[in-house]
């Protein structure tokens, strides 16, 4: 990796505040504690991975050398999940049906496990899950 590209990642110790570093330390860790979790579990495991990376890159410099395979993973996964309009149509399906049971399950709290925190959980996966879909499909094939 040449120097201008681990610019991206890292930062010169001497500029970064020892607070900030810890901060950046902490959150980069609980990234990636929640993306290896995602590994395996549905969800953008391998993009939370690489963000808690560079976060953690940016308070180790160390830590940098480690990033760009990961880097390559994670963006093998954002142009396979757009690769064919199936997926895409499987992934807008499953987004709007994690709002869908968001919504029943705020506006029926008779079902087991109901509820405003279940609900506003499943609300915002499924959010998410639009979002980073489109931020793959333009990322893949640009804007339009």
């Amino acid at each position: 990796m040449s120097e201008q590209q681990r610019a991206g990642f890292e930062a010169d110790p001497a500029t970064v505040h020892p607070v900030a570093r810890v901060l950046l330390g902490v959150a980069g860790a609980g990234l990636i504690a929640v993306g290896v979790v995602l590994l395996v579990l549905p969800g953008p495991g391998m993009l939370l991975l690489l963000a808690g990376m560079v976060l953690v890159a940016r308070a180790v410099p160390a830590f940098a050398r480690y990033v760009e395979p990961v880097r390559v993973k994670a963006m093998q996964g954002v142009e396979a999940s757009v690769a064919s309009g199936w997926r895409i149509a499987g992934s807008v399906l499953a987004g709007l049906g994690l709002i869908a049971a968001g919504v029943v399950a705020v506006l029926v709290p008779s079902l087991p496990l109901a509820g405003w925190a279940t609900g506003a959980g499943l609300v915002l996966s499924g959010l998410i899950l639009l979002g980073l879909l489109a931020w793959s499909h333009r990322r893949v094939y640009g804007p339009r």
